[in-house]
């Protein structure tokens, strides 16, 4: 069956039904294939295989099955050996303020301990997500870590919390130690769309081969397609939304400008009407002044008789 498998990957040619940056593919490939999320979290903590023993998915979906929410969370909790947690989240939409839910979810793992356990026993957690847009757009990065730390002398305040950031849109920034351990890669792998360029990027890397062939064989499977087919109709109305509150926007503020303008307008000509009422008063008060200097001469005229 494998080979099999492998013979149908090498001839595959063409347009993929879905990127990897579907979240349900996402999800399915990586829950599909152990090796694969093994070289995934290697890469991006810069483990070596030898220090991995264990990786578990704490929270599987059973692949195929209807999603009725679409808001379901496609997220993937995971136990590195048995002592870090790790959240891998695909978003490809910019929505619903992702930095606070990202720290809110990361907290909310944290936040594991049951009443009379040590804080010591708190493992540590980590949240990976894969962005297809740019948090900060004044600094793009390709993949950015946060962790606590004191602001001044960068002293590390805790290791108990680390947030990665890969932004899927600036993979071109990637630095020498990002494509070190091949990070830049399975982005690319995450935004191909050939089994061309998918095949490319298999054979730079054992993880990446096992990925590559899991896609292939999670694309065949009707059930995983139609369920991505669903993530993706949701991914349409999310941009619509999206497109119409970005539109609503640019009405509100060209109404603004607009108003802006009426009333820039109507103070100018508000000012406009003050000067020239202003220099009619003057020059009333100008005429009036050189009546009476003329009453007086004519008085004083008549008084030198």
């Amino acid at each position: 069956m494998k080979k099999n498998l492998n013979q149908e990957f090498l001839n595959a040619s063409g347009k993929v039904p879905y990127q990897m940056t579907n979240d349900y593919l996402f999800r399915a490939v990586l829950q599909s294939n152990n090796k694969a999320l093994r070289g995934l979290v290697c890469s991006l903590l810069h483990l070596a295989e030898r220090e991995v023993y264990s990786v578990e998915i704490a929270n599987p979906v059973v692949l195929g099955e209807a999603v009725k929410d679409k808001e379901f969370r496609l997220d993937i909790n995971v136990t590195l050996n048995n002592s870090v947690l790790i959240n891998l989240e695909m978003q490809i939409a910019n929505r619903l303020h992702w930095r606070e839910r990202s720290v809110m979810y990361m907290c909310r793992s944290f936040d594991q301990l049951n009443r009379g356990q040590d804080y010591m026993e708190a493992k540590p957690v980590v949240h990976i997500g894969f962005l297809d847009f740019t948090l900060f757009e004044e600094m793009p990065e390709f993949h950015a870590t946060y962790k606590l730390i004191n602001v001044r002398s960068r002293q590390q305040y805790s290791d108990s919390l680390t947030l990665h950031v890969v932004d899927l849109s600036q993979i071109e920034l990637a630095t020498e130690e990002d494509k070190q351990y091949h990070i830049h890669e399975w982005a690319m792998l995450f935004k191909a769309d050939t089994w061309e360029e998918i095949r490319m990027l298999a054979s730079k890397d054992k993880y990446l081969e096992e990925a590559a062939e899991t896609m292939f064989q999670m694309s065949a499977e009707d059930l995983v397609r139609k369920r991505c087919r669903d993530r993706e109709e949701y991914y349409q109305d999310l941009r619509g939304y999206k497109r119409a509150v970005e539109e609503s926007e640019r009405k509100r503020e060209q109404d603004r400008k607009e108003h802006e303008a009426d009333v820039q307008r109507l103070i100018e000509e508000s000012e406009r009407k003050r000067e020239q009422d202003r220099k009619e008063y003057e020059m009333a008060l100008s005429e009036q002044a050189e009546q009476i200097r003329k009453l007086q001469d004519e008085i004083e005229q008549l008084k030198n008789r």
